[in-house]
């Protein structure tokens, strides 16, 4: 008996959710007013990854805020992209996912190289199969219209977030991106943050956030950009060892309509 798509669509989606990276990948960082930009959902590594298809059994947010505030990120079941937004308006827009929880077990060595890769401050286990919860809190910056000191970042509220302190869109060469990493609405200390650029992901930037969840990166004002951060905390359920969340952020700063 054939399996229909949808259902194939959404176990390439719970899939790909336990592999590596997710982003938010905009069709358009800088669209016009008016315009419809489908919100793609990537899973990966280095910036190069697989749809993510749109299951509502996952979502707990999909949003975009502007300067008339907070609205859905529509979509169909199994689609790809995940969701379309509307442009109504100039300025910058914040594009966030937020998933609930999914599971998944790893043999310690799988584990153990997962702490590693990721900078994770925990010791190497030992033993059986490491069962783990983890959350996605991926966010997205589309600049419309001229891009202005004023119009920033802002945070949604996910339980780990990276939220850029000056607007991507206006560095120049030379400047720093000032980024805070929070975790429950306080900042995190001693977390590696990476930011790698698609035109040559292997030249990562990184840093460890200070006592104020604050990291400065040095990136270059031109091409798509992943900044990304992973908290990892035991697990408070008995059905589960770890909790981790995985937090994103996308900007392409490559040329800004005007």
């Amino acid at each position: 008996m054939a399996v229909p798509r949808l259902v194939i669509a959404i176990l390439i989606c719970r899939v790909g959710l336990l592999a590596h990276d997710m982003w938010i990948e905009p069709a358009d960082y800088s669209p016009e007013p008016g315009d419809m930009v489908g919100v793609k959902l990537r899973v990966g590594q280095d910036l190069l990854g697989d749809p993510l298809p749109r299951d509502p059994a996952l979502i707990k947010q999909f949003i975009v805020v502007d300067s008339e505030g907070r609205k859905p990120v529509v979509g169909r079941t199994g689609g790809d992209p995940a969701g379309t937004m509307r442009i109504a308006a100039p300025g910058l827009h914040v594009i966030g996912y937020n998933s609930n929880p999914s599971s998944v077990e790893l043999t310690p060595e799988k584990f153990n190289q997962y702490l590693k890769d990721e900078g994770l401050n925990v010791s190497n286990v030992t033993g059986g199969k490491v069962r783990e919860r983890f959350t996605r809190c991926a966010k997205s910056l589309v600049q419309v219209g001229p891009a202005t000191a004023a119009a920033n970042d802002r945070r949604l509220g996910f339980t780990l977030e990276l939220v850029a302190e000056k607007n991507p869109y206006t560095l120049k060469a030379g400047q720093d991106l000032p980024v805070v990493l929070t975790y429950e609405d306080r900042p995190l200390a001693g977390a590696l943050v990476v930011a790698l650029n698609r035109k040559n992901p292997s030249e990562k930037v990184t840093a460890r956030s200070d006592k104020d969840g604050r990291v400065r990166l040095k990136l270059h004002p031109d091409g798509l950009w992943l900044i990304k951060a992973v908290h990892l905390v035991s697990s408070t359920v008995p059905e589960a060892d770890w909790f981790s969340y995985w937090a994103s952020l996308t900007f392409d700063l490559g040329p800004v309509k005007k």
